[in-house]
């Protein structure tokens, strides 16, 4: 899995390198300072996923995870910061990032994580989720509050979505087709009112633990 990082220290995109690439089977193929280098970073090297800090010099994360995100072929992207800040995490939900995660995460958690977001699942740092929920999009089903309305393989697909599941894999664990499990995906979100994928995940967790 190839993989681009964003980030402004250099000592820091050094270990996360040297974790990510410990177990031979992630590549970091490009490093980047600023958002800048981000766009002409994916261009170049085309990654599986794109790990971006949320605050550098220049073009913040944010603005250039805005760009890419609008991209029919972007990879699948996550903010990866020491600001488990509500207002930055909320504006990378509505953007459209598929992982948030906190560079404390443990070395595995952080290549497990590079695995799902490249096989197309979601990315949540149990940290960031619980942070995150009060204050999801306008119009999305209440936190805590489980809509009426979904049927049992609804349910199923969406309790696999919220653990961060791709399509492949609830299409395997279910004896589905992939595209049946997209239209699912599909049903769900305008069920929930979700504008996404991760949206939709933060909700069943809510309910889960609600």
């Amino acid at each position: 899995m190839r993989v681009v990082l964003a980030d402004d220290e250099p000592l820091l995109r050094a270990g996360l390198r040297t974790v990510l690439e410990a177990g031979g089977t992630v590549r970091v193929v490009g490093e980047v300072s600023n958002g800048d280098g981000l766009l002409a970073a994916v261009d170049r090297h085309r990654p599986d996923v794109v790990l971006v800090d949320i605050q550098m010099p220049g073009t913040d994360g944010l603005t250039a995870l805005r760009l890419l995100c609008t991209r029919a072929d972007a990879p699948p992207a996550a903010v990866l910061t020491t600001f488990d800040l509500d207002d930055y995490v909320a504006e990378a939900l509505r953007i459209g990032v598929q992982g948030f995660l906190l560079k404390d995460a443990e070395p595995e958690s952080l290549v497990r994580a590079v695995r799902d977001l490249a096989a197309g699942g979601a990315v949540l740092d149990p940290r960031i989720t619980a942070r995150l929920l009060p204050r999801l999009a306008a119009g999305a089903a209440s936190p805590g509050r489980r809509p009426p309305g979904l049927t049992l393989r609804e349910n199923q697909v969406l309790g696999r979505l919220a653990a961060g599941k791709s399509n492949a894999v609830i299409a395997s664990e279910l004896d589905l087709a992939e595209a049946t499990v997209k239209k699912y995906v599909s049903t769900l979100l305008v069920k929930l009112g979700a504008e996404n994928r991760v949206q939709a995940a933060l909700l069943a967790q809510s309910w889960r633990t609600g």
